[in-house]
């Protein structure tokens, strides 16, 4: 069985532990490796590296990794790691990109791949002109509920897709409350500290539409910085100077339009904490992270406007939840794979570190189109 060094960087954090280690490296590991078109195995070699031997050792122990290490020059100068993954704070991802790329490594991150376009192109570019493979985490496309709504669209479910509806996110708690202490870093509600809705969740929402729906070809945005303080991890209060809510409007090249609104500050009452809604002329979903609901022109209710009583019409009712019809693995974890068969038996990988970027390019226009409450064009 082949072996695949990786270098994961920053996993010490909340989304690398969770995601990428614990359920996509580590839980690789406990299958047997990635079975390739032959029927080969490629088994991961992951070393761990970052600023904190304490949290890195923990860590290894926990996962029973054997190798980990504050030196990520010495990781990078060894010939066995043939992948470089990043994970670490947004502002920091360019130059421990940089570092991978000059060594030669292939390149996987997360994302935003930079806090600026030009940033995340220039990366991109390095990357290519370098001749390594590159990627980028677009891990919803592998959800659930949205393979659900592929597997619709591609029967011809919809008919003509008219429009899409997204609502995103809940209440995260300010700290400023005695009893309900904050779940989200800080970091996240400091530009100064590459946080920010829109930078966090536009790229996601870029990818998304432009594989789903079309290519997002203009946007027009408010961006809202709702609450002014929270409490930080010491337990003091700080100044928030990033935008912890979006309301946004998409055209698309096929001219379905989407609305997304993504919030912070928000209270849940809906299907999911990601919830679209598709319409279109023969049918509609209710897209989810992990479930699917459809209701067909067939059984579509026909509603008398009467605000003098209650409505007739359950408005839950006719709509059928899409069955499961395959085991649907971790969505991190599934890319990982795609990725690592890319690497080492030339597999296609699309969302490369260009296709990173396009998120990135998306957030700087929607915070522009905020700033200057106009419609902004998107460069194709």
């Amino acid at each position: 069985m082949k072996k695949i060094g990786i270098i994961l960087n920053g996993v010490t954090g909340r989304m690398g532990t969770n995601q990428h280690l614990e359920r996509s490296i580590h839980a690789i590991i406990q299958q047997g490796g990635v079975t390739l078109a032959d029927g080969s195995r490629v088994m991961p070699d992951p070393i761990l590296t970052g600023r904190n031997q304490d949290k890195l050792a923990r860590l290894a122990a926990k996962y029973g990794i054997e190798r980990f290490t504050t030196d990520l020059d010495a990781a990078l100068a060894d010939a066995r790691n043939e992948i470089f993954f990043d994970a670490s704070g947004t502002p920091h991802r360019i130059g421990f990109l940089e570092r991978g790329i000059a060594a030669g490594k292939h390149i996987y991150c997360e994302k935003p791949t930079a806090t600026v376009y030009k940033d995340a192109l220039s990366i991109a570019e390095v990357a290519e002109k370098a001749g390594v493979k590159n990627g980028t985490v677009q891990d919803k496309l592998w959800l659930p509920g949205i393979r659900k709504f592929q597997l619709l669209k591609e029967q011809g479910f919809f008919g003509e897709i008219l429009s899409v509806r997204g609502e995103f996110g809940y209440w995260v708690f300010t700290g400023l409350h005695e009893g309900q202490p904050i779940q989200r870093p800080s970091w996240n509600y400091r530009t100064e500290d590459g946080g920010g809705m829109i930078v966090d969740m536009h790229c996601h929402w870029r990818y998304l539409i432009d594989n789903l729906f079309g290519k997002v070809t203009r946007v027009f945005c408010k961006a809202a910085t709702h609450i002014a303080q929270r409490v930080d991890e010491a337990g003091k209060r700080y100044k928030c100077t990033a935008d912890d809510s979006a309301y946004a409007i998409f055209e698309t090249d096929t001219n379905v339009i989407c609305q997304f609104n993504s919030s912070w500050n928000v209270r849940v009452r809906r299907d999911d904490l990601l919830t679209m809604q598709v319409d279109g002329t023969e049918g509609s979903a209710i897209v989810g992270l992990r479930k699917c609901w459809a209701q067909h022109q067939s059984v579509t209710p026909r509603p008398v406007w009467n605000p003098d009583i209650d409505s007739p019409i359950d408005y839950y009712d006719n709509w059928t939840e899409v069955p499961d019809q395959v085991d649907f693995d971790n969505a991190f974890k599934t890319q990982w794979e795609i990725f690592i068969r890319h690497v080492v038996a030339d597999d296609p990988f699309p969302w490369t570190l260009r296709e990173g970027a396009k998120g990135v390019e998306l957030a700087e226009l929607s915070l522009r189109s905020s700033d200057h409450g106009r419609w902004m064009d998107v460069p194709q």
